[in-house]
Order: structure tokens, then C-alpha cells, then sequence
């Protein structure tokens, strides 16, 4: 693809919205109900009834979504740069050095975008450095490096592809003497089902962090790229760890990763038609689902998304349970001031919104009270319970309801608390672009309901749980 032809529509202030003409209207339309249908295709597939409540909307929202998330594909960079150069002056003649419009290095930090990965089809968030050096005596306006970023963030990406994408636009479009970018890269680990028991631990995120550069910063080793990267310092950017152009030292995506590829040699294979479906949704966003890139990831998304079907992970929680748990008895009295409250805190959890087909994941938090004498409920039981309900298509104030609902009965009384904290990707894509934003849910049965004390000590259980785990 070039770097400014992309997209046929016309601009609106400075961004190409497409035609309003009745051709293109009549196409987007088609293109969202042909994603409609095969979003239909996909929940059918994972055994959900498509009029149930909560997923009537579903395939529209999904569609709108992804439509949101790919705009750049119909839009133009060339128009976004020109009419926004600006003259301006470098140093007098008699002064040595470089400034202002004429070799002064510009740099916009912190500029947060979201992309979709061309891999797995899941959101990644992405913090983009972008820098350049002016020539011809003029500058460009300072938004339209974001925006232009924007476009090709708004497409399916590679990380190092997408910094040579937006460097390579820059660089043509504004004729400076070079253009500098670096990008951090987040990626949600969202593991196959049958991988979380084939690790003790879980990632929440990978991350990678990947350069590009144009003119004078084609060389690496150019004095400029000093100058760059100690005003990138300032923000705590390590650039050693920059991603060395085909390094093979990690996968970008967790679903190339060496245990996905274990994980997925041991499924069965996958109903042709939701890969057709997916498929379907590419070609509708206006990609091509035979582009080497993309070859695999209809098969990808669609082992991803079997993690959500109805699933038995083989918890019979009554039967489970051994003697010496302080399980639920009616008739048995209870005295508060000879129990105390036993925590499971910052139990992991990975779950997929019902509304946009998302994901979300996050810490479990779980308290209850234990007379002495008892043991607590076993850690690797909560957290399959944790994993049972999380592993569904969910939203987090049912899923918060449903193990607090579920742990009740294991306990006498069924004195519980129970307290979701998720990340949802819906957040950062869909258009909101609310990064770093999270979501607390809670759910309080029985004697946590009322003792204010009980409740205040187990929040600050969960305070200092979630200090611990941020250092």
C-alpha cells in the first residue's frame, strides 16, 4: 500500500469521512449487515441463541465497532498534511546551529491510539513518539501528526509495520529532513482455556516497543537519534528494549506464540463455517483475507473465540468438597466474634464482553468468613470457579454476581464478598478511547451486607493486595 493514496472519500476537517453520496452510503450499509450476519454466524456457533436478551444488539454494535476500528482504510493522508504547513523562520544567517522552521527537532509524546491486531483481530493500545526535523523553513500544524498516526492505527497492524507506515506518510507528506517515531505497544495475553492450567501464571499484557525513522534518521547511529531519544527519557522509555526490525526473540501476538501453537494442535479442528465468517468480516472492512498476513487469522480468532462456548470444566462443587470446610448449615448458630474473614485476593480472570464480542480481564477479590478449627475453601477451587463463570460470554456485574452466588452456599451462612476489578478493551476501541480507565464491581451476601467494620477490613485487604501488585 502507499503511504498518502489510500481511500477515495472526500475530507471532512481534514479527515476523510467518504462521500456523502448515495453510492457509498448504500455500500457501508451493505458492509455492516454482511458483518452483522456473520457476527450471527459466530455467536450460533458458541451455542448462544442470537434473540436472547443482551445479545439482540449484539451484531450491529459489533459491526459499528469494527467499522470505527478500521476507518482508516477509507481514508486519505495526503489531504490531512496539505493546507497545514506553516512558514516558519530558522536562525539568522550569522548564527550557527538549527532552530524553529529549519533543522529544530519537534517531538509529540504520549500520543494514545488504539489498532486491531492482524493476527488475532483483538484491540492492542498503542503510545506513539513521533518527532521531526523541519525544512523549507515551515512547520506542520502539531494535530495533524496525531491524526495522521490515526489513520493507520485504524486498521488491522503489525507494530513494526504500522510505525513504517505512519513514518513513511510523514516523511512524503511534509518533506521535512526526517522523521523519528517510536511506538509502545500493549497487548492484551488473553490465553487459550487449556493453556491457564498449563502455566502458573498468566501475563496480563504483552508489550513491545518498536522504531521507525525517515532522511536523517534513516541511520540509526546519526547523532539526531540521540537528541530524540534523551526527550523520550523524560518519559521513562527505555530504548534499549526497542524490537530490532525481524527479530524473532518473542512473537508479537500470544496467538502465534509456542504455546498457543501446543494448545492448538490439540483441539479439534474448527467449524469451516465460522472461519468463513470471519473471513467475510475482513473482506467487509475492506481487507483481503489472502494477504499473507491474514491467512491464518480467521482460524485464530475463531479457536479464541470457542473459549466462550458452554464449556464443562468438570467442577462438581459439592462433591469436591472434603471435610474440615466450614460449609452452610441452617440450623447451626453463628457467632461473628469467634470467626474471622479468610481472603482470596488477585485471583486472575479473562472473560468476553456479550455486548461487542471484547474482551475484558482483571482481578478477583473474594472474602468470607471461617469459624476456627475449619479450613478455607481451597484456592485452586475458587479459582476454577473464578475461571468457570469468566470463561463465557459475560458482563462483569453478572459474572460478579454469579461467583458470589455460587461460593455462598460452600460457607456457613453464605456470608460473602466478592469484588471484580476488569480492564475492558471496549474502553479503548469502539471510538471511546478511554485509556487506562477501569471497571469495580461488587457483590455483598449475607453478614457483609450490614457489619460495616467487616467490610471495612476486608477492602483494605484489598488495598494492600493492589499496592503489592502494582510495585
Amino acid at each position: 500500500m502507499g503511504c498518502l493514496d489510500e481511500g477515495n472519500g472526500e475530507i471532512e476537517n481534514g479527515v476523510s469521512i467518504g462521500c456523502g453520496e448515495v453510492g457509498f452510503e448504500e455500500e457501508a450499509k451493505s458492509d455492516i449487515a454482511a458483518i452483522e450476519e456473520a457476527v450471527k454466524v459466530l455467536l450460533l456457533g458458541l451455542g448462544e441463541d442470537i434473540n436472547r436478551e443482551g445479545l439482540r444488539k449484539t451484531p450491529l454494535r459489533v459491526a459499528k465497532a469494527l467499522r470505527e476500528g478500521t476507518r482508516g482504510y477509507r481514508q486519505k493522508v495526503k489531504d490531512i498534511v496539505e493546507g497545514a504547513l506553516f512558514p516558519e523562520a530558522g536562525l539568522e544567517n550569522n548564527r550557527i546551529g538549527h532552530a524553529g522552521g529549519a533543522g529544530g527537532l519537534v517531538i509529540v509524546r504520549d500520543l494514545d491510539l488504539y489498532s486491531y491486531c492482524e493476527s488475532c483481530l483483538l484491540p492492542f493500545q498503542i503510545k506513539c513518539h513521533v518527532g521531526y526535523v523541519p525544512s523549507g523553513q515551515r512547520v506542520v500544524g502539531l494535530s495533524k501528526l496525531s491524526r495522521v498516526a490515526d489513520v493507520f492505527a485504524k486498521r488491522l497492524q503489525e507494530p513494526q509495520r504500522l510505525a513504517d507506515e505512519i513514518c513513511c506518510a510523514l516523511y512524503q507528506g511534509i518533506k521535512p529532513a526526517g522523521v523519528a517515531l517510536v511506538l509502545q505497544c500493549t497487548h492484551i495475553h488473553f490465553p487459550y482455556i487449556e493453556s491457564i492450567f498449563l502455566e502458573s501464571s498468566q501475563q496480563a499484557w504483552l508489550k513491545t516497543l518498536v522504531l521507525s525513522g525517515s532522511g536523517i534518521f534513516d541511520d540509526r547511529n546519526a547523532d539526531v537519534w540521540s537528541d530524540f531519544f534523551c526527550l523520550l527519557k523524560f518519559r521513562g522509555i527505555e530504548i534499549e528494549k526497542v524490537r530490532l526490525r525481524g527479530s524473532s526473540d518473542q512473537w508479537w501476538c500470544p496467538s502465534l506464540s509456542a504455546l498457543s501453537a501446543k494448545v492448538s494442535s490439540k483441539t479439534v479442528p474448527v467449524n469451516p463455517a465460522l472461519v468463513t465468517a470471519v473471513s467475510s468480516i475482513l473482506k467487509s472492512l475492506g481487507e483481503d483475507s489472502s494477504r499473507k498476513e491474514l491467512t491464518g487469522t480467521p482460524g485464530r480468532f475463531v479457536k479464541w473465540l470457542l473459549n466462550f462456548q458452554s464449556i464443562d470444566m468438570d467442577v462438581k462443587l459439592n462433591g469436591s468438597l472434603s471435610g474440615g470446610i466450614d460449609t452452610f448449615d441452617p440450623d447451626r448458630e453463628v457467632n461473628f466474634k469467634d470467626r474471622q474473614i479468610h481472603c482470596e485476593l488477585n485471583l486472575p480472570f479473562w472473560s468476553q464482553c456479550e455486548h461487542h464480542i471484547l474482551p475484558f480481564h482483571g482481578v478477583v477479590h473474594i472474602g468470607y468468613f471461617i469459624s476456627e478449627g475449619f479450613d478455607p475453601i481451597a484456592k485452586s477451587l475458587v479459582q476454577s470457579i473464578v475461571h468457570f463463570y469468566g470463561f463465557k460470554l459475560q458482563v462483569q456485574e453478572r459474572l460478579t454476581r454469579q461467583i458470589a452466588e455460587t461460593i455462598a452456599p460452600l460457607l456457613l451462612g453464605g456470608h460473602v464478598i466478592v469484588v471484580v476489578e476488569a480492564s475492558h478493551t471496549c474502553m479503548i476501541s469502539r471510538g471511546i478511547e478511554k485509556f487506562g480507565s477501569s471497571t469495580a464491581t461488587i457483590a455483598v451476601l449475607g453478614h457483609f451486607s450490614t457489619d460495616l467494620a467487616a467490610k471495612a477490613m476486608f477492602f483494605q485487604s484489598v488495598a494492600s493486595a493492589t499496592t503489592s501488585r502494582g510495585q
